[in-house]
């Protein structure tokens, strides 16, 4: 499962390396944004409310999943080193560390969600006649939480061992079951009475237990976990790297969050046409993330096993070609953008004017996405690097000052509307990969390491 790298392979080879990790991760994380589509059309079946209870128990969701992927983070980072320095026995115990506090963490938020539900949802200032079905949504799929964390993380664990084919494969499985049972427990299926939005909570959590049971089955058949759980020991140290290494990943998702709800509302006051072509153009933009975060996660793990066995030059190739193979794929994407974005504008709106923001949008977003490439897969490199700070700082500057204070100026005061907005979007985005970039280029990617080239192994600071 663990790819054998070398310290004197081509191009090619580093190419060929990279393309093998990065292709799965894109096509699973296609698949995801598909099911999101297609849950969200199943749901709106239903009514406005329905979707507003999924909505707000998304948006808490998305803190919980921040805690969950960052421990997936640090697990992928810290097994992929020992892998690249030949310690197995080192990886599996990272392995089962990391599932010994995705539990943990998993059975905690669970219990939050099912004593504060409402008090959550209030929190979110949801409207009294979306309370009820949201409370009941919310808890079917928020309580079993230890099902989010225990995937997010045993994915995490295979990719750190070098299969980003598993976590695809699973990922695919489920979606597909998980798209059936949406629409047999919402509108019902012979003798199975249509159960409406509780039918799609079901369904959900059903999707993901097979999902860890898939996963699980992969683990223990690699042997990458020790087959007996009861055996497993909670290791203090390893714990606390994982928590430290995980927390300004976590961070970082979180601060993204934050900066979210601080420019929306301008975009809102820009105007109901306007807010909502933002949105339709952000649902299709999406899936140039998918390509960003497939070549990302490549990266993370190929650039942790060339630190991991004490090779700084080869690890800085595998980034390098990383990067730039994101960034050729992201500019054709960016291509298709400009050219076709009117017409997948068309899908969501028959608005003339809400197509025509889509569109400028769109073909402005086109000449982002080269430098967004280069700020995903950077970040993943950075996590390599066990060197998390970094990126969350950059992204604070960036979404909290850079992105907010530029839809201000551009989309409200200069009233260049949805043009604006995109272009504040972008300057962060050029602000961050400068940021970034320089700081890999001077060599502080690794600072917090004490790396040296002529190293034969990595020492903590």
């Amino acid at each position: 499962m663990v790819q054998t790298l070398r310290a004197d392979e081509s191009n090619n080879q580093i190419l060929k390396n990279v393309f093998f990790l990065a292709m799965p991760a894109v096509i699973e994380n296609f698949f995801q944004t598909i099911l999101g589509f297609v849950d969200t059309l199943f749901v709106s079946k239903l009514g406005l409310i329905e979707v507003s209870a999924v909505g707000i128990t998304n948006a808490i969701l998305a803190v919980y999943f921040a805690v969950f992927m960052s421990i997936g983070v640090a697990a992928n980072v810290l097994i992929a080193k020992f892998q690249g320095a030949g310690n197995k026995e080192k990886a599996k115990d990272i392995a089962q560390q990391s599932i010994i506090l995705a539990i943990i963490l998993g059975m905690l938020f669970g219990l939050i969600s099912f004593i504060l539900t409402e008090p959550l949802l209030r929190l979110m200032g949801v409207e009294n006649s979306v309370l009820k079905p949201a409370t009941i949504y919310f808890q079917i799929v928020a309580t079993p939480s230890i099902f989010i964390s225990l995937m997010f993380v045993m994915g995490s664990i295979l990719r750190g061992n070098g299969d980003t084919k598993t976590p695809m494969k699973i990922s695919i499985y489920i979606n597909l079951i998980h798209i059936f049972l949406d629409y047999v427990f919402i509108f019902g299926f012979f003798f199975i009475p249509a159960l409406g939005l509780e039918g799609a909570a079901y369904a959900t959590v059903i999707a993901r237990i097979l999902g860890v049971i898939g996963l699980s089955f992969y683990l223990l058949k690699y042997n990458t976990i020790a087959a007996n759980p009861l055996n497993w020991n909670i290791n203090k140290q390893i714990q606390l790297n994982l928590i430290t290494l995980g927390a300004p990943a976590a961070g970082e998702r979180l601060v993204m969050r934050i900066g979210q709800v601080l420019y929306f509302g301008m975009i809102v006051a820009l105007g109901t046409n306007t807010f909502a072509a933002h949105q339709i153009a952000g649902n299709i933009e999406v899936f140039s993330y998918m390509i960003g975060y497939g070549f990302a996660t490549a990266a993370t793990t190929l650039v942790s096993q060339r630190l991991g066995a004490g090779d700084v030059h080869g690890a800085k190739r595998y980034a390098n070609i990383s990067i730039l193979s994101g960034a050729v794929f992201m500019t054709i994407f960016g291509i298709s953008l400009f050219i076709l974005g009117e017409w997948a504008a068309h899908f969501f709106t028959d608005d003339i004017k809400v197509v025509q923001q889509i569109k400028l949008a769109l073909q402005i977003d086109a000449f982002i996405q080269p430098i967004l490439a280069v700020v995903l897969i950077l970040t993943g490199v950075y996590q390599a690097a066990e060197n998390t700070k970094f990126p969350m700082y950059s992204t604070a500057i960036g979404i909290w000052i850079i992105r907010t204070a530029g839809v201000y100026l551009l989309g409200l005061h200069l009233g260049l509307g949805i043009a604006g907005v995109w272009i504040a979007i972008g300057l962060d985005n050029i602000f961050r990969a400068i940021w970034l970039g320089i700081n890999y280029q001077n060599g502080s990617w690794l600072k917090h390491k004490k790396i040296n080239e002529s190293s034969k192994g990595i020492k903590s600071s």
